[in-house]
């Protein structure tokens, strides 16, 4: 009998909400997704001053070169005067990052960001295949 692997595929979606730019993804981070996601990403931080906030909490598993994914978007973040914000609630994650030492190059947040709570979503895109 043949094994039948299921995995979630990260379909990101993206809106923005008081002005940054929330990403949402889900599912499994891993080899496969990341060149996708990479240039979603590399197109969110294009402009001036990107203001992006990564939702990650629906994220069951990342692999390093997800890891890697985010380091690219942080830089690139950075290097246009913007920012990178995290949201995640997942111990493994953090243990993840603290044991790389990227623990402290991220803003992560446990939950929504306050400057963002309560503010309405302008609109609503889905990234897949744009």
């Amino acid at each position: 009998m043949a094994a039948h692997h299921t995995r979630s595929t990260p379909y990101p979606t993206h809106h923005t909400v008081g002005g940054a730019i929330v990403v949402t993804l889900q599912g499994e981070i891993d080899l496969l997704a990341v060149p996708a996601l990479t240039a979603r990403l590399d197109t969110l931080t294009a402009g001036p001053r990107p203001d992006l906030v990564l939702d990650l909490r629906p994220v069951s598993f990342m692999d390093c070169t997800g890891l890697g994914m985010l380091c690219r978007a942080l830089r690139r973040a950075r290097a246009r005067h913007g920012r990178l914000r995290l949201v995640t609630d997942s111990a493994r994650f953090l243990r993840t990052l603290r044991c790389t030492g990227l623990a402290g190059a991220f803003d992560i947040h446990s939950r929504w960001p306050d400057d963002l709570a309560g503010t309405p979503v302008a609109e609503s895109v889905s990234a897949v295949d744009d």
